[in-house]
């Protein structure tokens, strides 16, 4: 049997087997979840991000995407800003899966002080222009007569 060594002075990545080794994963989950590993975290995940490094399609990554987070990979959040808009997607990226048969939903922690709720954000009043009137429509008050 040959033995192939890689010697690994710069540029590698370190991570855990666990999602290589899993059979249930499909080879392009497998393939995502270690490109997403081996980028920096503060990179900005985003499908379009992702799609522009891989030749994937923002398709393709969404199923690998939704592959990973029932298989307890990956989770994603959508966040608010402080009018209670949605704004960015935050992607926790796991190298083993969460617990997915606990069977408990996750704890929510109440929102901090002056942070909106999410299930009744507080809206902002949008403040409307007044219309511009022209001429209003006159009626024909001359009566034809044929």
């Amino acid at each position: 049997m040959a033995v192939c060594r890689i010697e690994k002075t710069k540029d590698y990545t370190v991570m855990a087997n666990h999602h290589l080794r899993n059979k249930a994963l499909s080879l392009k989950a497998k393939g995502l979840l270690s490109l997403m590993l081996s980028l920096p975290e503060d990179w900005d995940y985003t499908v379009k991000g992702l799609a522009y490094i891989c030749k994937d399609g923002i398709d393709s990554i969404n199923g690998a995407i939704k592959e990973l987070e029932t298989m307890g990979y990956m989770s994603r959040q959508r966040i608010r800003n402080e009018k209670g808009q949605l704004t960015t997607v935050e992607y926790t990226i796991r190298e083993y899966p969460k617990d997915m048969d606990s069977g408990t939903a996750p704890i929510a922690e109440p929102p901090a002080e002056g942070e909106p709720m999410q299930e009744q954000p507080i809206q902002e009043n949008p403040i409307q222009a007044v219309p511009v009137q022209e001429e209003p429509h006159q009626l024909n008050t001359y009566l034809q007569t044929m």
